[in-house]
């Protein structure tokens, strides 16, 4: 592994994932505007806000430096509408109970590129899951852990989100914050091996 891997983002979520493949990087954090654009579907949202993190990163970075940088950005989708962080305890609850019993979309867009050219490539990954029936006692209970407070859609599924989930079609790291088998591919694409570091 020849290549210097920058992780742009600030969730420690995704830095562990990237920790249990076998990578060392560094991290920066870039600061974009994440408001959602009139008429802007949830993967068009997402992939441009993985894209628009590359920019900035790109910006922050010294291009002299030969670097791979990784952006990701996750959301929640249930019925069309991206669901975001909660504002408050009741907005949890109700989100929570919005998903009791049925099934939601955790889209994320990884954009992989270089700090000396402008070669990058965006991939889009699509995980649905399904959701146990959830009592309002229960979705308070778990508002007070604190788990759910800066995550999207509420919970945290590499938490004690975990109890609620029935089901997942796809890719269970993608649910976590970063799709695990597809960036890993894209990685060696750009020169970084999972497997070479043993």
């Amino acid at each position: 592994m020849n290549e210097k891997l920058i992780l742009a983002s600030g969730s420690p979520r995704r830095a562990n994932l990237l920790r249990q493949i076998g990578l060392t990087f560094e991290v920066v954090r870039p600061d974009i505007d994440e408001r959602v654009l009139p008429a802007e579907t949830p993967e068009t949202y997402a992939t441009r806000m993985s894209e628009s993190k590359m920019l900035r990163s790109r910006e922050l970075l010294e291009a002299t430096t030969a670097s791979v940088i990784l952006c990701a950005d996750t959301i929640v989708v249930l019925d069309g509408e991206i669901v975001g962080k909660p504002e408050s305890r009741s907005d949890a609850v109700q989100v929570l109970q919005r998903m009791s019993n049925r099934k939601h979309q955790v889209l994320t867009s990884v954009t992989i590129g270089e700090t000396t050219t402008t070669r990058q490539r965006s991939f889009l990954v699509d995980t649905v899951v399904t959701f146990r029936q959830m009592s309002v006692d229960e979705c308070e209970a778990y508002w007070e852990t604190g788990e759910p407070a800066d995550k999207s859609g509420s919970y945290g599924i590499q938490g004690l989100g975990s109890i609620f989930v029935a089901g997942i079609e796809g890719s269970p790291s993608n649910v976590a914050g970063l799709p695990l088998m597809e960036t890993a591919a894209e990685l060696k694409f750009f020169g970084i091996d999972c497997l070479a570091a043993y």
